[in-house]
Order: structure tokens, then sequence, then C-alpha cells
């Protein structure tokens, strides 16, 4: 029966998501009248003015510099704004700023527990709001880089992108979503808490909200940011097989979705497929990793294997064993975040999988800035094959100097830095007030996967750290922002940088993207630097305290 949910988790997003990344072509790829009519009438028709890629992403800072501003006006204001039946209060700066920080990038990282400190209104005006905006804003911005590097001479506009994925792809889906999810039995309700006498005579005070609508978009947008502090291992945000599932589809549906829509505004179909594929093993490769160290025998040295499925605080059983290992796989491959069981609880293992991919951040990432990163890999691939056969490296027929290289270059290193860099500095106990929930290999990785959910925008945790101070909340807080916006503006300035380029007509010697060899160089690209970044502080933690455990057992 496991094996089947599995397969189905992976299959049915999968066959769902070519239709879908079609729709959202048709949106965001093509001239419809009545989606263009609807965008100028909210945008005040500027869509007359197309962008250049600078402009593009000047009005992307911009507007989300105003979500930023309003989310941190609503928290900060949260004791005297309506729909508080609980009367949840005042909210520290420097959790403010996080928190804001974390909606405004799509990571919802949460240094809270929503049912504990935000009101109904922070969570809908705010955060649920966020998670709408956070996530069109990585969705325009893929519409732009595939333009650019379709050969458009305009990226397009941002503003239009927005309003146009806000209203016709993300609002239809969340509101069918939270039908689904409703009618599975999900708590949608603006009443306040209730109270009910246990048989032991105590008084239990049970939390609950819109829970549904929230979840609904949480899981459709790669954001994660749970309505309650366990997230979806929490009863009313996940209560049983079905809901279980529709969240799981929900998570994969709009990453995957975003590889066709670029296939389609690029006009390359069958790269987009090659793409598509690459990203696929891998996510089954991580899947199956995942599964087969918290399922089964660790198999460090077969003289020394030992069973490490005793080992079940905080996982989740009412699915199956490998329940947990399976979604904490999908959510940080898709920069998603949310849980349904606590991530810390894996055998360190199967904890490693979670950990490579957010720091490969690009099987299939979140919607659309997953597919932005996917082109970075994709430049550095073609650059690698263009030099092997001595030929100047083209993508998209457009010549990929050094400008370009630079670009990509930058944009992928940065990534490590600020995992590597954050972990090496709070590791090293340079910072005060910084703790962990433990100490040894596993307190290493605590802090090594909270700064790899900062940097890759991912939003879950470990949870065993102690994370809600004044060091962590402002300096996670700022990796997130740096680490959404580069990335996103980067990628722009390569496209617009081979847009301005003549073509060159395809030859026999061309390098073609669209081919199962390209699709083993790229496969081998992603691999090799990931490896050659990120394995040396795997063995450090993860792999370290796995052996340890084995051989002391």
């Amino acid at each position: 029966m496991e094996a089947v949910i599995v397969l189905l988790t992976i299959i049915v997003p999968a066959a769902l998501s070519y239709p879908a990344g079609s729709f959202m072509y048709l949106v965001l790829g093509k001239e419809i009248k009545f989606f263009s009519a609807f965008a100028d009438r909210l945008t005040g028709n500027t869509r007359q003015r197309n962008q250049s890629w600078r402009e593009y992403a000047l009005s992307l800072l911009i507007f989300n510099i105003v979500m930023f501003a309003f989310a941190y006006l609503v928290l900060a204001l949260q004791p005297h704004l309506p729909l508080n039946p609980d009367g949840k209060g005042v909210i520290s700066p420097d959790l403010i700023f996080h928190t804001v920080s974390s909606f405004t990038t799509n990571t919802n990282l949460q240094h809270y527990s929503g049912e504990v400190t935000m009101s109904y209104f922070s969570q809908i005006f705010a955060l649920m709001w966020l998670q709408f905006v956070s996530c069109a804003t990585g969705i325009s911005a893929l519409a732009a880089v595939a333009r650019g590097l379709g050969g458009k001479t305009s990226v397009g506009n941002f503003y239009e992108d927005l309003v146009k994925t806000v209203f016709f792809v993300l609002l239809p889906l969340a509101f069918l979503t939270a039908l689904l999810l409703a009618a599975g039995g999900v708590v949608m309700t603006l009443q306040g808490c209730a109270y009910a006498d246990t048989v032991e005579g105590i008084k239990q005070t049970i939390a609950r909200g819109p829970v549904a609508a929230f979840v609904a978009i949480k899981q459709i947008g790669t954001n994660g940011g749970g309505f309650f502090g366990a997230n979806s291992a929490h009863p009313f945000e996940n209560p049983n097989l079905i809901t279980n599932f529709i969240e799981s589809l929900m998570i994969l549906l709009l990453p995957m979705a975003s590889v066709w829509m670029f296939g389609k505004i690029t006009g390359k179909m069958r790269h987009a497929a090659v793409i598509f594929t690459v990203m696929a093993l891998l996510l089954s490769a991580k899947i199956s990793f995942a599964l087969y160290f918290e399922n089964g025998r660790t198999p460090a040295f077969t003289a020394l294997a030992v069973e490490q499925t005793a080992n079940l605080e905080g996982k989740e059983l009412r699915f199956g064993k490998g329940a947990g290992a399976l979604w904490s796989v999908i959510t940080t491959a898709t920069s998603n975040g949310s849980v349904n069981a606590m991530i810390e609880s894996l055998n360190p293992l199967s904890a490693l999988a979670p950990m490579a991919g957010m720091w490969l951040n690009a099987v299939f990432g979140g919607a659309g800035v997953g597919m932005i990163n996917m082109t970075v890999y994709i430049i550095i691939a073609v650059f690698i094959s263009g030099m092997m056969v001595g030929r100047t490296p083209e993508y998209m027929c457009k010549r990929v100097e050094t400008k370009e290289m630079k670009i990509a270059l930058i944009t992928l290193l940065l990534h490590p830095l600020f995992i590597l860099g954050g972990s090496a500095l709070f590791a090293s106990g340079l910072i005060e007030g910084v703790k962990t929930g433990v100490s040894g290999y596993h307190g290493f990785s605590e802090i090594l996967y909270e700064f790899s959910s900062a940097a890759a925008n991912n939003g879950s945790g470990f949870e065993g750290l102690p994370d809600n101070t004044v060091a962590w909340n402002i300096i996670t807080g700022v990796i997130m922002i740096v680490s959404r916006y580069l990335p996103i503006i980067l990628p722009l300035a390569i496209a617009g940088s081979l847009a301005e380029k003549k073509g060159t007509p395809e030859s026999a010697g061309s390098l073609r993207t669209d081919t199962v060899l390209f699709g083993f160089v790229l496969l081998g690209t992603i691999i090799i630097v990931g490896a050659l970044l990120f394995l040396p502080v795997a063995v450090l933690g993860p792999i370290a305290e796995h052996l340890s455990v084995t051989i002391h057992q």
C-alpha cells in the first residue's frame, strides 16, 4: 500500500502538470484578450509599455518592498486590529522582521506557533495574502526569463504578469483546493478557540480558524507556512489520508507545471521534456534514498547494520512509517517547507535527503523560481559542453559568453556562501545567544539545516533548534531576503543579455539541448556541482551522526 501511495504522489501531479502548465502558458505566454483586459484595468493599462529586464526587476523589487511594509504594519498593529477573538498580543520587532521577511520571500520559515502568536486578521491579511503574491512573483519572474531566453525583445510587464498569475492561476486553484480540504475535514471557521472538559476534569483550549483556506495556498504556492505550529502534522491541517494526498499533490503541481510553461513560452518543448525528466529522476532518487534509510536497514557497514525503525518519536504513523520521509523530500525538493512529521526525528541519512533538496534547489524547486534556478545549471552545462567539443557555447541559438558565465557562477556560488558561511559562524560560537537543541553532530545538523532552509527559501526546520532569538531572527531574515531576490534578478540579467544578441541558426555542429545526451550532461553537472559544494559539510553532520549511531549500536 505504501509503495502505491509513493507512486501516486509522483505520477498524479506529473500527469496533471502538463495541462496546468499549458493553462499557465495561455495566461502568461499568449495575448488572450480577456486576461489582458482584466490586467489592464487593475494595473492602469501599464501593459502598453513593455519593460526591459532592468525595469522588470525594479518593478518586482518595488512591489515586494510594498508587500513587506504592509505585512510588517499589520503584524505590528495586531492587538488593535479586528478578527482577534482570542486576544493575541504584541509580537517582538525581531520576530515580526523575521516573519515578514520569510513570507515575503516565499520562504515561510516560522519561529513562532501560529495558534499561539497570530490573530486571524494577521493570518489572513498579512501571511495568507503574502503567500499569494510571493508565489505570483516567482511565476511571473519565470515567465520573464523564458521570454528573454526565447528571443522576445521584451521580457514583459511585471504588474500585468502578477495580476494574471494571482487572479487566473492561484485564486481558482486555491479556491478548489480549499473546498476539497474542507470537505475532507480540515477546519474552516472564523470563531475563536473551542473549550472542552476532558474526562479528567481539565479545561482544554482547542485552537481553530480559517485553516482550509490558509493550507490551500500554503501548498499550491510552495509556501509551506503552517496555520498551526505543528504544520501539516496537526490533525486540523491534515486530518486523514485523503487530505494528506491532496496536499502532497498540490505541493508538486505548480513546480512541475512551471517546466512546461517555460517550454511553451520559449518554444522548446523537447528541451522542457529533457529538463522535466532530469528533475523527475533526481526527485525519485531522493525519495528512494530517504525511504530506504527510514524503513529498512542501515547499510553503512553490513556487519554493523542495525534496525533504526524503532525510532518513532515525532514521526507520522497515521499514513505509514514512510509518510514523513516521503513528505520531507517533496517539500524540500519544491521549496515548500511544510511538514507532516518532524524532520529532526528522521534517521540521520533520511534527513540528508531533504537537505540535499535544499542544496540543489532546482528539483523542481519553488513555483517559478525552481525553473529559474535550473536555467543557471543549464547555462553552466552548455558552457562545459561547448568547451569539451571546442565550440562557442550556445543556448536557445544565442552565444553564451564570458558575461553570462560570470553571472551564472555568481548566482550559483551565492547559495553555498550563505549556507556554509552562516553555519560556520553560528557553529563557531562567535554569535552570542546562539544555542542548539543538542550538541555534537546532530547539533551541527540543526544549524546547517536552518541555514539551508533560509538560503533555499524553503521554510522547513529541524524544530529542535531554539531559534526565536534576536540573532537567529535577524540573520536568517536577511539571508532569506538576499537569497530570494539575487537568484531572480541575476538570471533575469542573463535572459536580458541573451535577448539582445543576434541569433545564430542551428547547424550540424550546434549543441542541441533537447537530446538524451544533454540530459545526462545536465544531470552530471547538477550532481557534481552539488557534491563539490556540499559533500564535505554533509560528512560533518548527518553522515557523521549516522556512522556514530551505527557503531554505537
